[in-house]
């Protein structure tokens, strides 16, 4: 292989590992947008500051004004969009406890009939935890009232 190589001319060489005339086409094509996307971003970046220049003098003078304008701007806009994502969850909401109540099982009822079934076993066992408790307090109550037969004070 080796011979092969040495045996070609050095115009041969070079014609072979030359690129064709596609990738050429592509070479250039990429070098003419890059070229003209950094001109771009050039231009772009002067207009910008020379705006800039010319424009801080007014807003030093108007920022009194647009100061509190944007602010109330801002809250104006921040307080619609609040309003309509509070009117969203609740439509939301309604919409699932419809559904929910239709029996059409939405997403969550699961786990929703899960802690219900779980809150009302706890609230069984805390009312037959209080009977229980408050039959001990009355027993206690009425070994307290008989065995001493009253509360005298003793001399």
């Amino acid at each position: 292989m080796s011979d092969q190589h040495q045996t070609k001319p050095m115009s041969q060489r070079l014609h072979d590992s030359a690129p064709t005339t596609h990738q050429t086409v592509k070479f250039l094509t990429a070098a003419m947008i890059g070229a003209i996307l950094l001109f771009l971003s050039g231009l772009t970046l002067t207009v910008t500051i020379i705006s800039l220049v010319v424009v801080t003098p007014i807003l030093v003078l108007f920022s009194p004004i647009l100061v509190p304008a944007g602010i109330v701007i801002f809250l104006a806009t921040a307080g619609f969009l609040f309003s309509g994502g509070c009117g969203v969850a609740a439509l939301s909401a309604l919409s699932w406890i419809y559904n929910y109540i239709a029996g059409k099982h939405p997403p969550g009822s699961d786990h929703l009939d899960y802690a219900r079934m779980k809150i009302a076993n706890k609230a069984r066992d805390m009312k037959e935890r209080a009977k229980e408790y408050g039959q001990y307090v009355q027993n206690k109550a009425q070994e307290a009232t008989h065995g001493h037969g009253g509360f005298g004070v003793m001399g």
